[in-house]
């Protein structure tokens, strides 16, 4: 039997805590994945997730040469998190280290207890910002998964989890990308086009956000046909947004880039590191969580001249060659271990693919 792995993500950036007394929905309603208190676990993996987005993005620079990237690191990372929960033995330790945890350091129950926040604190409901991040478990008639496994994939990653007829592959893609289409208001359409004749079970995950610039651009600014450099030979005509206002940034001389934080309006923002002329590799080997700390603590504010093309961007990869690249293996290999899944025999990943759909009508490229 195979386990397939579908992801869809999104770009996505933001920073969100909660503490204190319970926040509330604009309907009034405490979250049931609420957790109160922050500790030394939920502050660590901040720094983890960072670096497991860096390296996996360093993986891409090289198989995707000349191209552009886009994927959100939370949605993989998550993903993998809810696996290794029902991963054992040499597959488990794999996921896990390749997320950047060690079991001896952090326990199991740490690292979902950790990742259940996560997931509750993006899904909480913000006016004035769209963001959910979601999974969906689809499940063939013929598996028998674990009722602690479903138990903890619904509670702490807010998973919705389907029964599929996957005999028939045609009516299983169709229900599989209805489901999603629908949960996502008609923004993911026709998700899955090649499901594969074998498939006992799919992992889902897709995230969709969308947000106001805390400085909004003006229309009025904005020139309809202006210069914009793909490469070094090639230019092409863009609506370019335009305005002069007061962010954080710095110039970083040690990397050679110069890094501008752009807030939206609700607790968000975005993060541009723009590498000076023939410094993408550098900057691109030097990214860590270490670095982010570093331009967090001296980004300073003053008045910025800003030119912002419109763009939208998509790309299709197979997420297997990367992950097989970082050090999962076992988990696509005949010796998989997902007894903590199910008790069937003959369980492993066998496909992963990255999807990622975007557009944005305030951003960069």
């Amino acid at each position: 039997m195979s386990l397939f792995l579908y992801l869809i993500h999104f770009l996505l950036g933001l920073h969100a805590t909660t503490n204190g007394a319970p926040p509330r929905s604009s309907e009034g309603k405490v979250p049931t994945c609420y957790l109160p208190q922050q500790n030394d676990t939920l502050y660590k993996m901040s720094s983890i997730n960072a670096d497991f987005a860096f390296n996996l993005y360093r993986k891409f620079t090289v198989e995707t040469q000349d191209q552009n990237i886009f994927f959100s690191p939370v949605s993989i990372s998550a993903a993998l998190a809810m696996l290794s929960f029902g991963a054992g033995s040499s597959t488990q330790t794999q996921i896990l280290e390749v997320l950047g945890f060690n079991l001896t350091d952090t326990s199991m129950a740490e690292i979902q207890q950790g990742f259940q926040h996560l997931i509750c604190s993006l899904n909480f409901p913000k006016k004035g910002l769209e963001l959910q991040i979601r999974n969906a478990l689809f499940i063939g008639k013929k598996l028998k998964p674990l009722p602690k496994f479903l138990d903890s994939v619904k509670t702490l990653y807010e998973t919705d989890v389907f029964s599929t007829d996957f005999s028939n592959v045609s009516a299983a893609q169709q229900a599989i990308n209805s489901q999603v289409e629908k949960r996502t208001k008609g923004k993911i359409v026709d998700l899955i086009q090649d499901l594969k004749l074998n498939a006992i079970m799919v992992l889902v995950n897709y995230i969709h956000f969308k947000a106001q610039w805390a400085n909004p651009f003006h229309p009025s600014k904005t020139e309809d046909s202006s210069n914009f450099l793909v490469d070094k030979t090639i230019i092409v005509k863009v609506p370019m947004m335009h305005q002069v206002e007061q962010y954080h940034y710095l110039v970083d001389m040690e990397l050679n880039c110069t890094v501008l934080q752009m807030d939206y309006n609700k607790n968000s923002l975005a993060l541009f590191v723009l590498p000076n002329k023939g410094q993408m590799e550098w900057v691109e080997a030097s990214m860590s969580s270490k670095t982010l700390k570093k331009w967090n603590r001296l980004l300073q504010k003053g008045w910025v001249n800003i030119f912002v093309p419109k763009f939208s961007i998509s790309a299709t990869h197979d997420l297997r060659i990367m992950l097989l690249k970082m050090g999962i293996e076992d988990a696509f290999a005949d010796n998989a271990d997902f007894s903590g899944l199910t008790d069937d025999n003959g369980l492993k990943l066998s496909y992963g693919r990255r999807s990622n759909p975007g557009r944005t009508g305030c951003g960069r490229g």
